[in-house]
């Protein structure tokens, strides 16, 4: 396996970790794991990054206004996201093939 160098692993990290300052919206409630577009009206916690961890900044009502109160880092965010490189696939594997040949029990063995 081909590892990658600790500086190269660490400007990656860089560029994916939040920048200071920036904002998110989380759903309140038991399913917090749950996508932006299930319950749109359900509140939303405003957390911001403070350079460590998230840290509660504030709560919208819905997904509107949460998208409203962290909505300029949106762009910022979606930028960072590194994109796959297509028609880099690993090669294909063999097809698997029996080591043993299988005999149906009760048919002639040829």
């Amino acid at each position: 396996m081909d590892d990658e160098p600790l500086e190269g692993w660490a400007e990656h990290r860089e560029l994916r970790r939040p920048a200071r300052g920036e904002r998110r919206a989380t759903p309140l409630g038991d399913r917090t794991e749950h996508g932006a577009h299930v319950a749109p009206d359900a509140p939303r916690g405003i957390e911001e990054w403070d350079g460590h961890r998230w840290t509660p900044a504030g709560v919208a009502e819905g997904q509107v206004a949460a998208a409203a109160a962290g909505g300029r880092d949106a762009n910022a965010r979606a930028e960072r996201v590194p994109l796959p490189t297509f028609g880099k696939l690993p090669p294909m594997p063999e097809p698997w093939r029996p080591t043993q040949r299988f005999y149906r029990p009760g048919t002639p063995r040829q």
